[in-house]
């Protein structure tokens, strides 16, 4: 089968089949980023009129964090964010960009880390910093469009286009894009590849906050033949259907924060080996499974879905 006549839906299929549990979305049963969900009493009846009603109408209409003490509860694809704080528009090595959205909301934690990392990033050749994508919304919860999980202010995109400039217009930010480094529907990486994508993602990993980043198969499969020193790092990239535009960074819950849901470590190795064999399923599609069932839709969180603090931050100045 040629990879033209392969959808994106059933190359999709093909990889969570072929790739196991480990992967945002692999099993039906867990949340999106492929954890439990969080073991937490649910806000249930409690929500009153609100609680059938989907939980991101209500996150996305709020436009500002609560007046909490921070504090991300529940999973990072079924929560939410107190005391979220803003990413300012621009640092002096990043600019947050869609600024539209209003998604540069996160925990302290991701704002730091977001700075440590653009620091690095300055330091590579051709780079000045970065451009910073979706954190999450003012106080987390489902989005209204777009990502499932980035809802407990622990997940962040990072652009993958070196920035030209850090003094782009509001203007500017909404209608510049970023670059595709994929190459056969992410298979391999394209010619825009270059060894500062390569060290700006290991410097990315190498933090000891970071739980995963997810980037487009080829991508991890170049990195593996290319590494030739500590290759640790590795075991936190994982590959994952799209992200060729930005990679995706997620943060371990903070210390202290009891009511987060950690996402299982990722399996032992560099995880070298998974990342070929999803690049030989992308190239080389095995055929679909005949007796497969169909998945079942997955239905709208709704508000008596979340974690019941959640109820508090919603209702919060």
């Amino acid at each position: 089968m040629s990879l033209n006549r392969v959808t994106s839906a059933a190359l999709l299929a093909i990889l969570l089949a072929a790739c196991g549990g480990d992967t945002p979305e692999a099993q039906a049963n867990l949340d999106i980023d492929g954890t439990p969900s969080a073991v937490l009493p649910t806000i249930g009846s409690s929500g009153g009129a609100l609680s059938n009603v989907e939980a991101k109408r209500l996150f996305g209409a709020k436009t500002h964090g609560s007046a909490q003490a921070p504090a991300p509860y529940g999973g990072y694809s079924k929560g939410c964010l107190a005391g979220g704080m803003q990413l300012a528009e621009t640092g002096s090595t990043w600019q947050a960009m869609r600024l539209g959205r209003n998604r540069n909301w996160g925990h302290p934690e991701m704002l730091d880390y977001i700075d440590k990392l653009s620091q690095r990033a300055a330091q590579l050749p051709g780079w000045g910093g970065i451009y910073v994508g979706d954190i999450s919304q003012p106080r987390g919860g489902p989005m209204l469009t777009g990502h499932r999980s980035h809802q407990i202010g622990l997940d962040a995109d990072i652009w993958l286009l070196p920035p030209k400039s850090l003094a782009l217009s509001r203007a500017q930010r909404e209608s510049i894009s970023s670059i595709s480094l994929r190459r056969a529907a992410g298979a391999y990486v394209n010619e825009s590849w270059t060894p500062q994508h390569h060290q700006l993602l290991k410097a990315a990993a190498s933090d000891p906050r970071v739980a995963r980043i997810f980037i487009f198969p080829g991508a991890k499969v170049q990195m593996c033949a290319d590494e030739t020193s500590d290759r640790s790092y590795l075991r936190k990239i994982r590959p994952w259907y799209g992200h060729h535009y930005h990679f995706h960074v997620r943060l371990t819950c903070p210390p202290g924060a009891t009511d987060c849901t950690n996402q299982a470590p990722p399996p032992p190795g560099d995880g070298c080996a998974e990342a070929a064999q999803w690049q030989k399923n992308i190239l080389n599609p095995p055929p679909p499974d005949p007796n497969a069932k169909p998945a079942k839709p997955r239905r709208e969180i709704l508000l008596a879905d979340l974690p019941a603090q959640c109820k508090a931050v919603l209702d919060a100045n």
